[in-house]
């Protein structure tokens, strides 16, 4: 009767021991569009952006010019956690702003792209 009163106690433990977890981490500020449709090629100068957008995230030389990237990461995890085997699914998404500016310091080019917006959370993690 011992060994059979372990194992019972081993298995109430073993099924209270597993759990779920969710995490969500970001990276850098949020890019606002209206902030990013106030730039305009050719008008906007380099002190104009860092007014607006504040430090860059990264400077980037190009031939003479400079690139200025800005960026937002937006994380979410859904993890099933069992006593034997773990499963984790992560799902990451991010924002970027290029802003190309020639040696004048004008603004040449805007490149930029939305994407964590409506970044679910995903538990499942063999597929959709």
């Amino acid at each position: 009767m011992p060994f059979v009163h372990a194992v019972l106690v081993f298995a109430v433990t073993a099924i209270l021991a597993q759990g779920c977890a969710f995490s969500r981490g970001t990276l850098g500020d949020d890019i606002k569009t209206e902030t990013v449709s106030s730039i305009k090629k050719g008008v906007t100068t380099k002190t104009e952006v860092l007014a607006l957008l504040g430090a860059p995230d990264r400077v980037l030389p190009l031939n003479g010019r400079d690139v200025y990237q800005y960026y937002r990461y937006d994380a979410k995890a859904g993890s099933l956690l069992l006593i034997i085997v773990n499963f984790s699914r992560l799902s990451v998404k991010g924002d970027d702003l290029f802003v190309m500016l020639n040696q004048n310091g004008i603004v040449e080019e805007v490149i930029s792209s939305k994407r964590t917006e409506n970044l679910e959370f995903r538990f499942w993690p063999f597929g959709e």
